[in-house]
């Protein structure tokens, strides 16, 4: 008799000591704990990281030069090349436009259109291959013109501040091949394309230096 009246108390107490469990694993019976969900991922926070640095590397390389260029009295130097302002301008519309396809590669990834992220990061990575390949020609053409890094102070400057932009090019552009093949393996879904945000904030950043890069070497 003792043991039936000791079990049937055990199983009337089980349910309150459950619901006891359950409030204090919650918080005192207040809402469920939530994660703790960070803004960024690591991932982007170390991109932002990576073009802290570069922004004051080129600000650096941008400051040499204003101050070579504050200082002359004649800018370009007698005897130098000018610098081929229509071609370059063309080309910097290019560029301009692959900031768009690899914006439109983020909005395909976020709605887990493979086939559209694939496409926009190829388009991308043409476009900002044509902007090299058309940089390169007009290289040789200033080098065949006289316009060297030994020639003069103004050459050693626009070979050092537009080389150091195209090497973040070229970076920018093995980056966008990695991504487009690693989409076209379904890689990325809807919530999980960090991967492709990630490459577009660099070539962001390299595309929106350009302007800044024109205009103060090619036309100030």
């Amino acid at each position: 008799m003792a043991t039936g009246s000791l079990a049937r108390k055990l199983e009337d107490t089980a349910p309150a000591v459950a619901a006891t469990s359950r409030r204090e694993f919650s918080g005192g019976g207040g809402p469920p704990v939530r994660p703790n969900v960070p803004v960024l991922s690591n991932a982007r926070l170390a991109v932002i990281m990576l073009l802290a640095a570069e922004l004051m590397f080129f600000a650096g390389l941008i400051g040499a030069f204003l101050v070579f260029r504050l200082s002359a009295q004649v800018w370009p130097p007698p005897f130098q090349p000018r610098l081929p302002l229509g071609v370059t301008g063309v080309n910097t519309v290019i560029l301009l436009v692959s900031a768009l396809t690899v914006h439109w590669a983020v909005g395909a990834a976020r709605a887990g259109a493979i086939a559209g992220t694939v496409r926009h990061l190829a388009w991308t990575a043409l476009l900002g291959a044509l902007f090299l390949v058309i940089q390169g020609y007009e290289w040789l053409r200033m080098i065949h013109f006289g316009l060297t890094t030994s020639s003069s102070v103004y050459g050693g400057l626009f070979y050092t501040l537009i080389g150091a932009h195209g090497v973040h090019v070229i970076g920018g552009l093995m980056w966008l091949a990695i991504v487009c093949w690693q989409s076209s393996r379904g890689r990325f879904t809807k919530k999980d394309f960090v991967g492709v945000q990630t490459p577009r904030m660099y070539w962001t950043f390299v595309v929106a230096l350009w302007p800044v890069l024109y205009g103060l070497v090619y036309l100030y």
